[in-house]
């Protein structure tokens, strides 16, 4: 493990748990070893790194759903994942990369989100899932102008654009037969199919001349809707859309989805946006969106209600 600076640890130890920012370099220092690592790992090592107390790893958030650690290597694992300096290579293993060992190598003493945001693939997730305020000028605050609930709605949009990356990364390790099951529960929470249990049916264990599944648009049955769920790292080219778009053509079907983990690449998306059949590509990100508005694979944490005043209750007085 690459020990940290002195100027590190002392800005740290005798804290309580330090902000995810500060976290960046000493996730990035356990996993300097070139290794593969779990992030309770990771977390363990950090903690006894900075010199955590029981009493600081123990501490739980206001909601008292996770522990204050927990939350921030997390929040720090998922910023750094983005940037590509580390890459998963299992459920919750993962392993640093060059970008990594460089950008540790440049910024011992600390990384920041702005540094991070050097890197295009982590501005545009950050900024994409988190719109600055128009008042705002320093990317890693919101606008001090911001209403309490302009804050609310961006700080519900950054949660779920990490839960999303959760959820995606526990799809990503399931086996193919059980994220076709998956792709229809979704499906089916969003209105189509019939019965609950006639959806159950509709998913087979083996490729039917490139269709993963049937279900229908509607209660009645009235049209189907053909789909193909790819559990896959690398991206979808036009190869396999062109191949689903064949396959639709050989039932005489008119609408299909195309499911993937990862994403799809410009010439499946200008292909599928060509043919006469009506498909619907539907990447990694959206389908972590997806389940998270149709509580697929989640489940409630916490609720805040905003009230506000009820003027006709004093009007009527």
């Amino acid at each position: 493990m690459r020990p940290f600076t002195s100027s590190y640890l002392t800005s740290s130890i005798g804290m309580a748990v330090p902000d995810f920012q500060s976290m960046f370099v000493p996730f990035l220092s356990v996993l300097s070893d070139g290794e593969e690592h779990a992030i309770k790992q990771v977390t363990e090592a950090i903690a006894d790194e900075m010199d955590l107390t029981r009493q600081d790893r123990e501490e739980m958030l206001s909601s008292g759903s996770q522990r204050r650690l927990a939350n921030r290597v997390g929040w720090a694992r998922t910023h750094l994942k983005h940037a590509k300096l580390i890459e998963y290579t299992g459920r919750g293993v993962m392993k640093i990369t060059q970008r990594g060992l460089d950008s540790l190598s440049s910024h011992p003493n600390g990384l920041t989100l702005k540094d991070l945001d050097q890197f295009a693939e982590h501005y545009e997730w950050h900024h994409k899932k988190r719109p600055s305020s128009p008042a705002s000028t320093d990317g890693d605050q919101r606008g001090s102008t911001s209403t309490p609930e302009e804050q609310i709605a961006s700080l519900t949009t950054e949660l779920n654009a990490k839960l999303a990356d959760d959820i995606l990364a526990q799809v990503r390790e399931m086996d193919p037969y059980k994220f076709e099951q998956l792709v229809i529960d979704l499906l089916f929470a969003m209105g189509y199919g019939g019965s609950r249990a006639e959806a159950a049916k509709v998913t087979k264990a083996s490729n039917d001349e490139g269709i993963d599944g049937i279900i229908s648009e509607d209660r009645l049955g009235l049209d189907m809707i053909y789909v193909q769920a790819k559990r896959w790292k690398d991206s979808v080219g036009r190869k396999e859309i062109q191949a689903f778009v064949g396959a639709l053509a050989g039932k005489q079907a008119s609408k299909g989805v195309f499911i993937t983990t990862s994403s799809f690449r410009n010439t499946a998306i200008e292909y599928a946006e060509a043919v006469t059949q009506k498909v619907v590509l539907i990447d990694g990100e959206r389908l972590g969106e997806l389940m998270i508005e149709y509580d697929i694979g989640v489940s409630r944490d916490q609720a805040f209600v905003l009230k506000k005043i009820d003027s006709d209750y004093f009007e009527d007085m």
